[in-house]
């Protein structure tokens, strides 16, 4: 009797025992529970915070209506100041605006602002605009004259992978487009527009071709190749276009490391080599029309090609390229006259070191030489045989943020035999600027 008297306490004990360690582990659990249900609480109240604040600050915005499924807005600014140094003293021409000593000025040398619209299914498929601004300097606009104007830089629609299973990685751009080498260079060797143009864009240097016409541009871009072609009016985006001819135009670049869907403005985290191929062939360019024996106005063709390479690693990167052109100039007013600095050839290099806990600080250094040849018996005077032009580049820039980067640097630029590409007096003179260059 005693022994089922103890064993009946023993079970009794037991049995409030287990019951205490089973409360006690649910109330652990539910303070658990009920902590993270007071996190999730607190941020639902703060989110519900946050979108009734945002509501209360639409209702008094205005509504943006479009008929598309997005709209992307950008902006792009190159403002500055530049202090200009001549050689000797200056003589001008006969442009009123020509500056006559040294002096500085601040700038505003380009004001992009850019708008995607989005109208297909496809998402990297769009309809393009930007418009640049520019300054009238046209002596007979009289009050104008000085004036910052709107010009149409790019309208065009972006037909993306239009053939996947034909031509893998081909697009198309249609309008007023890219022509296929100065974007290519601006954004994967020279990185500086804001201070200058690229060596076959540059009036102190090339001066072959602009960025922008009205055509078609078909472009490729695979790891290890990428390629443009494209047929244009061949006048460039400001300069009137009669229907006489259109220019053939092309890009082809070996990516040597497979890099050719990744490198493009990710120069401080990708290394790459590449070699490129390029060229134009401009028929009956009515931008440099003149007056036959008939008496009726024609067109004339130019063409050049070229050969540039680029090597880039996070912490340098150095470019070269070789050009050449053939423009046998008339000029039925002035046959002495006839020659111009589109037909010869030239060659660049530049070079580029990083340096900063991500590469935010740059130094950098650029030369070009261009030769032009006389391109008739006509330009035989030994004043007019030569006419070279020598042109340094140099600088130092900081990336502030993503947004901001500011560039201190020089132009020096040497003409030889003080004539000019056009063959007209110049002199030698050093820019020194300072510019903000500005994305958003």
């Amino acid at each position: 009797m005693k022994k089922t008297l103890l064993s009946l306490v023993t079970v009794s004990a037991l049995a409030v025992t287990g019951a205490s360690a089973s409360n006690s582990s649910e109330i652990k659990a539910l303070k658990a529970n009920m902590a993270e249900m007071n996190k999730k609480i607190e941020a639902l109240e703060t989110k519900d915070a946050e979108t009734k604040e945002l509501a209360e600050k639409y209702k008094k915005a205005t509504p943006v209506f479009a008929k598309t499924s997005k709209l992307k807005f950008s902006g792009l600014h190159y403002l500055g100041y530049a202090y200009t140094s001549y050689a000797d003293d200056f003589v001008t021409g006969s442009d009123p605006l020509e500056p006559t000593d040294d002096g500085g000025r601040f700038e505003t040398r380009r004001n992009y602002l850019q708008v995607k619209a989005y109208l297909f299914e496809d998402p990297k498929s769009y309809m393009r605009i930007t418009m640049d601004t520019f300054q009238e300097n046209d002596e007979e606009t009289g009050d104008a004259q000085g004036s910052w104007l709107f010009r149409l830089k790019y309208a065009y629609i972006w037909l993306d992978n239009i053939a996947p299973d034909i031509l893998p990685g081909t697009g198309i751009e249609f309008g007023q487009a890219h022509r296929p080498w100065i974007d290519y260079e601006e954004h994967n060797s020279f990185f500086y527009r804001s201070v200058s143009k690229v060596f076959l864009e540059d009036k102190n240097a090339a001066d072959l071709t602009n960025s922008a016409d009205i055509g078609f541009n078909i472009r490729t871009k695979l790891p290890y190749f990428s390629s443009e072609f494209g047929v244009y009016n061949g006048e460039g985006y400001h300069a009137v276009e009669l229907g006489d001819g259109l220019s053939f135009e092309w890009r082809t670049t070996g990516h040597i490391l497979g890099t050719g869907k990744t490198q493009k403005d990710n120069f401080t985290t990708v290394t790459y080599w590449d070699v490129s191929f390029f060229g134009q062939y401009n028929t009956n360019n009515n931008k440099y029309s003149y007056v036959d024996a008939s008496g009726s106005e024609e067109g004339q063709t130019y063409k050049f090609y070229g050969l540039h390479t680029v090597y880039n690693q996070p912490a340098f990167m150095v470019g070269a390229q070789y050009v050449q052109s053939d423009f046998d100039y008339e000029n039925s007013e002035k046959p002495e006259d006839s020659w111009y600095k589109k037909n010869g050839k030239g060659y660049s290099a530049h070079a580029v070191g990083r340096f900063g806990g991500d590469y935010e600080y740059e130094v950098f250094a650029r030369y070009d030489h261009w030769e032009p040849e006389n391109a008739n018996d006509f330009a035989t005077d030994g004043a007019l045989n030569t006419f070279e032009t020598d042109n340094y580049i140099y600088g130092f820039a900081w990336q502030q943020n993503k947004n901001l980067k500011w560039l201190v640097n020089g132009i020096t630029y040497k003409a030889k035999d003080g004539l000019n590409y056009k063959g007209g007096d110049a002199n030698d003179y050093t820019n020194i600027m300072l510019t903000a260059e500005v994305h958003w």
